[in-house]
């Protein structure tokens, strides 16, 4: 509160109470990292700081983004801001004292059943960062409850290496080894994933959609040569997809991740939320916590985190994981943002991501210099777009038209890739548009 101001003797009587003469005194802050100069920013009222604001943000580029990646942006409805925001929800930061959590513990609980109801499995979590640390921790799994010595996890060959990379941070501890296995056409090469499997595979991956935006269609193909080999299978996803898509229980998956930060959040380029359900008999080796249905003194239906397997709430050797903090606002939002869904709107809301990206290909693949999209494959939300001319001079040229598109490198060759959802499916003829001025030819 930089505008509120405190009276002198009200900031003597607080540097008192806490023993210090100066508030530079509460900070340890090491000589050869402290900051002594002077930022060079001139001081403004809260009115004139408004303005400055309010100008420099007038003058940025109005862009359209058909961004995608990982990070997807639909419309969160008011009531997501309005109940979230309310500081019962606010101030309940970890739901330790059920007895005074109440609310925000059942609505934890309905987010646990929305995911096990989409997933098709029996147990989900409600603590995970993102889609990376929940395909990490799967990983750590994996090597706890196998019966088979094994050492790999195969990930498909177009996983982000951002993803990647954390997957692999989490493999160092464990003694894991994390490789690929190929795609074709943006799916699973069934036939190539079957060459790279021995006995020593741990943990196979497969995502749909995938990061490419196809709807993977060899799932349970994939599923049976896991259980093959004595692997867990693991499948990438998020709920809005999952609304349309068989439960992966059903094509043998045992653990289900991925984003659920798809509701509840906008488009936060980077933050998410980490989905993460298993089958039951791994209960005891999910990390995070879990919420659980129970009765109070009076038998009343009650709520109360019946499952906490984090090394900050039991022996460092018992833990089945290290996360720390808490994404359950996060997931209150999702749950809310759900709710007001309801299953018709879920469907509705997945068919805008299936009709939009496949009528926004059609439309750029008449374009001359052109291809789209460039897997023969059903696509949700998003799909890769050939251009004869280099990509990332046609994503230039687009950003000067306003409009964003991602450039992706897959067998090397540079790609674009356009999102559609809810939120910019009525620009799309603004990016046709766009793309037909810059031009794809060479």
């Amino acid at each position: 509160m930089p505008y509120a101001t405190h009276p002198p003797d009200d900031y003597e009587a607080m540097l008192d109470a806490v023993g210090v003469d100066d508030p530079d005194d509460l900070f340890d802050i090491p000589e050869r990292v402290r900051f002594d100069d002077s930022y060079g920013i001139d001081a403004h009222s809260e009115p004139e700081a408004r303005a400055a604001i309010e100008d420099l943000l007038a003058a940025s580029a109005d862009t359209t983004e058909f961004l995608g990646g990982g990070h997807f942006s639909h419309y969160v409805p008011s009531v997501v801001d309005h109940l979230s925001l309310r500081s019962e929800f606010l101030t309940s930061y970890t739901q330790y004292q059920p007895e005074i959590a109440q609310g925000f513990l059942q609505a934890l609980f309905e987010y646990q059943s929305m995911l096990v109801e989409l997933t098709g499995l029996e147990i989900a979590n409600c603590s995970m960062y993102d889609r990376a640390t929940a395909l990490g921790e799967t990983a750590l799994l994996a090597a706890r409850v196998r019966q088979v010595d094994g050492d790999r996890v195969l990930l498909p060959d177009t996983t982000p290496e951002r993803r990647r990379s954390v997957v692999e941070n989490y493999a160092i501890g464990a003694d894991l080894t994390i490789e690929t296995y190929p795609t074709t056409e943006g799916a699973v090469d069934v036939d190539g994933l079957e060459a790279t499997l021995d006995e020593d595979a741990l943990l196979v991956v497969a995502s749909s959609p995938t990061a490419h935006g196809v709807i993977e269609e060899n799932l349970a193909a994939v599923g049976d040569l896991a259980d093959d080999h004595g692997a867990l299978f693991c499948v990438d996803s998020d709920p809005v997809a999952l609304s349309v898509l068989r439960p992966p229980a059903a094509d043998g998956a045992d653990v289900v991740v991925g984003d659920a930060g798809v509701l509840g959040l906008p488009t936060t380029y980077g933050m998410g939320l980490g989905l993460f359900a298993c089958r039951e008999e791994f209960l005891r080796q999910v990390p995070g916590r879990l919420v659980g249905v129970s009765e109070d003194a009076a038998e009343q239906r009650a709520y109360t985190l019946t499952l906490q397997t984090r090394e900050q709430h039991i022996r460092r050797e018992r833990a089945t994981s290290n996360i720390c903090t808490n994404q359950a606002w996060v997931a209150l939002r999702a749950a809310i943002h759900a709710a007001w869904l309801g299953p018709d709107g879920f469907v509705d809301l997945a068919e805008t991501c299936t009709t939009g990206i496949t009528d926004l290909t059609a439309r750029i693949d008449d374009l001359p210099g052109y291809r789209a999209p460039v897997h023969d494959a059903h696509h949700f939300r998003e799909a890769l777009v050939a251009t004869e001319r280099p990509a990332a001079d046609v994503a230039a040229d687009l950003r000067d038209h306003d409009v964003a598109v991602d450039v992706v490198e897959h067998d090397s060759e540079a790609y674009l890739s356009v999102c559609v959802t809810d939120v910019n499916a009525d620009a799309t003829g603004a990016l046709v548009d766009a793309m037909a001025d810059v031009g794809g030819a060479r």
